[in-house]
């Protein structure tokens, strides 16, 4: 048995009936309407709850909640550079680790959290996350991904997905839009061979919970990717950032999944699932795209969701969570 699997095979996870209470992010700061990645981020900070220590590279979730000199920062937390977070987090780590062992401290059970964007997490700060991940310092990273940049107007990053519009991919008359595929962050965490890696979203709020309290039990790097809408970049309702999350899980663009020692399990498979054509129609940014070039998405789409459930061993049974 993994070391992930061990201190894993005793979890009794969050329901919606034992929901913590605690808020390590107040209210107060200054998403803008109907943001999903703000609503992400209270997530899996109830989650983690308050023995935490927070690095947070330089993005949307860093400039609403730290408005000098306000914060909505309940724990200790830090503000890095737009490529530095997963090396910050590793050096207070490794300071913690050494204070317990010379009786400095006693806090052997605080919990190391970096985070960032896509672009700060598979642009600008993927060496440094790299490294820390190889180097198997004790902490989680969280990426929440909206697939653009969007605290400084919308330019595409290498997590924008494939036709999507933004200020500089725009289509035109020789352009669809984003003409590169979506990296694929989660695999490279997984080749570094780290023990827990999993997929979440905002829609599922218990599911994501759980990924991000496993990550904290787990000994050594976690990395959690997670799906955040922006209705200002990607130009849909905010009345629609949930559903936004909800259908792209629905339609298998983003599958909800956890790899644990290396193995892969799938939190929720898509019995029925809906056409990516629904999910993009809320969605200003795909409005350009011709119905032949939604039908070759739609096929790299199924494809790409074959691919990772045949490397599934196991599903995960869930209890139902009302949606």
């Amino acid at each position: 048995m993994g070391i992930a699997a061990e201190a894993l095979k005793n979890f009794k996870g969050f329901n919606l009936k034992n929901m913590p209470e605690v808020e390590p992010v107040s209210p107060g700061h200054r998403a803008c309407q109907g943001c999903g990645e703000v609503l992400a981020l209270r997530q899996a900070m109830k989650a983690l709850g308050t023995n935490v220590v927070v690095c947070s590279a330089t993005g949307c979730m860093e400039i609403i909640t730290s408005p000098f000199p306000q914060t909505a920062w309940r724990v200790p937390w830090i503000h890095v550079a737009f490529e530095n977070a997963a090396a910050v987090v590793s050096g207070v780590e490794s300071a913690y680790k050494a204070m317990n062992r010379k009786n400095i401290i006693k806090s052997p059970d605080t919990v190391f959290v970096a985070y960032g964007g896509d672009g700060a997490t598979a642009d600008i700060g993927m060496q440094a996350l790299s490294g820390a991940l190889e180097r198997g310092h004790n902490f989680i990273y969280m990426c929440f991904d909206n697939e653009a940049y969007m605290n400084t107007g919308v330019q595409r990053s290498s997590s924008t997905p494939f036709g999507a519009q933004t200020t500089t991919s725009p289509p035109g008359k020789k352009s669809k839009g984003q003409s590169t595929q979506k990296k694929n962050l989660p695999e490279i965490a997984v080749a570094h061979g780290t023990p827990y890696v999993a997929t979440a979203c905002p829609a599922f709020p218990v599911d994501l919970m759980n990924k991000v309290k496993k990550a904290s039990l787990v000994p050594g790097p976690a990395y959690i990717h997670i799906y955040s809408p922006c209705p200002t970049g990607w130009r849909c309702g905010i009345e629609e950032s949930v559903e936004m999350a909800r259908l792209a899980v629905q339609s298998k663009v983003f599958p909800l999944y956890e790899v644990i020692d290396g193995v892969y399990y799938l939190s929720r498979k898509v019995a029925k699932p809906k056409p990516v054509a629904e999910y993009f129609k809320p969605q200003r940014r795909f409005r350009h795209l011709t119905e032949a070039d939604v039908q070759q998405i739609q096929a790299r789409t199924d494809a790409e969701y074959d691919r990772l459930v045949a490397k599934c061993v196991v599903e995960v049974k869930e209890k139902k969570e009302k949606e």
